[in-house]
């Protein structure tokens, strides 16, 4: 089928900041005494602000504090962008603008807005994109398809005329659910679940690879190289 849009995920699709994520976590939970796992940040990956916000206050025994929470991260994250701790992943300005360049682009993002705002920003891709989306604006965070849902109906579409690339099990899952068709470029150190791989039409390795994969379909062909399935 032809392609109308396209809607991107953010954080280790176009930038390398998942890592960033679990740093602050972690920060703020052994402030207050708590050892923060990786099952923790597992169940909070994918989650809106407001909700890994209220997992973590909840795990630091300061259920009430959800709100200081959301703000000491997002701070922390912030921060990290203007100091250059969260570089562009080779091959993500080329595929955000060359998709652009054919169709019109959002983001779907988990990320709260100050920190989407900032990372576009600092990266100069701000302008490449119609519509972008924080999924503290919808009601439910990723793997819930709300995000996607909101994104494609910024930019005039349904979910079955837009690709999606992911790179997390929940985010997958989101796009999936949306009724996108999905280009997963897995995060080697975050992997998604098998099942959450089998969502996607195509499985990449890297953004260079995506965009190849990205530009076949929206041209109307399908490349398989770089790609499983």
């Amino acid at each position: 089928m032809a392609f109308a849009a396209v809607v991107f995920d953010m954080d280790g699709v176009l930038v390398e900041s998942e890592h960033l994520w679990e740093e602050n976590w972690t920060a703020y939970a052994a402030r207050h005494g708590v050892e923060w796992s990786p099952e923790d940040t597992a169940a909070c990956q994918g989650k809106s602000a407001p909700e890994w916000a209220a997992y973590l206050a909840e795990a630091c025994g300061v259920p009430e504090g959800a709100a200081e929470a959301e703000k000491a991260v997002v701070d922390g994250l912030v921060a990290a962008v203007a100091e250059g701790r969260a570089p562009l992943l080779e091959g993500a300005a080329a595929m955000v603008r060359d998709a652009a360049a054919r169709v019109p682009v959002a983001l779907a993002s988990s990320a709260a807005r100050p920190v989407i705002d900032a990372a576009l920003s600092a990266h100069g891709l701000a302008d490449a994109f119609t519509a972008t989306v924080s999924s503290a604006e919808v009601a439910r965070g990723k793997p819930s398809p709300d995000v996607y849902q909101e994104a494609a109906a910024r930019l005039g579409r349904t979910g079955a005329e837009c690709l999606g690339v992911e790179d997390s099990s929940n985010g997958i899952r989101a796009a999936a659910a949306a009724g996108l068709t999905v280009i997963a470029v897995p995060n080697p150190a975050y992997p998604p679940k098998p099942d959450a791989l089998e969502l996607a039409a195509e499985v990449a390795d890297g953004a260079v690879a995506a965009r190849g994969l990205l530009l076949a379909r929206l041209d109307g062909e399908r490349e398989t190289e770089g790609a499983r399935r």
